[in-house]
């Protein structure tokens, strides 16, 4: 093939990506790049699911445990690592995978980054302030007011997204959502995006499931030990704030657990639906076997 090919694995968290992208990665023998925002900390591994021990010793990934939550990291600063190492990795390989349920960082690789107006710094300062002052609610349900679309697709348990959104919405008098999504810059490569899909009732029982197993192998000692960090925006995450308000004595564990089972369900809900307004997804079903998708890759690169 003289074609350079980014395989790319979406879906809701919980859906079985990183088996697929192995298995992927396995049959090309070619490396990984893991597009999930918080696996790239090196102090969250067992709240962002990342790829265990034995799943990253089965095929190279890059972009996981690769920073600290004590770094600055932002999308931004992703495409362009990212894309040096793509870079890189072509150099010996026709085929890349790349895994992710982060449709923001996703794109900033496929597509580009999105091209948005320069706003007066002080209304960040005011957005701030208002978190600080009126928590995060406030802030979540002025951007509903202002620009639903964005409220509905985009991490609303962030603060620091939220914020970004209303910015935007504030200092240009228009939407957030209405800068997403334009044409972008070509790649050298060419993207073949695959979605894994499920019923919605299955992967709500596969999230509570993953949940368990979360708290099983050791969820809450890893969240305690982050707890003198609680205020970085890295750990303003599922998983770890709720259990940061039961170590701060605001909720009970179970409680607290139940919380995060809701609020990772909604978090796959907002993935739904901004990984189905892209038209340039094939999904297949999570029990769908690997060969049936390989041999879908294969069609589409001859």
């Amino acid at each position: 093939m003289n074609q350079n090919y980014l395989i790319s694995i979406v879906g809701p968290t919980a859906i079985g990506k990183t088996a697929l992208s192995i298995a992927i990665a396995q049959h090309f023998k070619t490396e990984i790049i893991s597009a999930d925002s918080r696996q790239f900390y090196k102090e969250m591994q067992i709240g962002t699911a990342a790829p265990t021990k034995e799943e990253l010793s089965a095929a190279t990934h890059h972009f996981i445990h690769h920073k600290s939550v004590l770094e600055d990291y932002n999308v931004g600063a992703f495409e362009k690592d990212a894309l040096q190492t793509l870079d890189k990795l072509f150099r010996n390989h026709n085929v890349i995978v790349m895994v992710g349920g982060s449709g923001l960082y996703i794109d900033a690789i496929t597509r580009g980054m999105d091209d948005f107006p320069k706003v007066d710094p002080s209304i960040r300062k005011t957005l701030n302030e208002t978190l600080a002052s009126d928590g995060l609610e406030h802030l979540q349900s002025q951007l509903k007011a202002l620009d639903p679309q964005a409220f509905e697709t985009m991490a609303i348990e962030n603060p620091h997204r939220v914020i970004r959104a209303l910015e935007i919405c504030i200092g240009s008098g228009k939407p957030y959502s209405s800068f997403l999504n334009k044409p972008k810059v070509k790649r050298n490569f060419k993207t073949i995006t695959i979605g894994l899909t499920a019923e919605r009732a299955t992967i709500y029982e596969r999230i509570n499931t993953r949940v368990d197993n979360m708290m099983d192998v050791g969820l809450l000692e890893e969240v305690k030990s982050l707890q003198h960090l609680q205020h970085l925006n890295a750990l303003n995450t599922v998983g770890y704030s709720e259990l940061f308000k039961f170590f701060n004595g605001e909720w009970s564990l179970d409680f607290a657990i139940s919380e995060i089972k809701k609020n990772s369900r909604r978090y796959a809900k907002r993935q739904i639906t901004w990984f189905r307004k892209k038209e340039d997804i094939i999904w297949f079903d999570y029990l769908t076997p690997v060969h049936q998708v390989l041999e879908y890759i294969e069609n589409v690169m001859r």
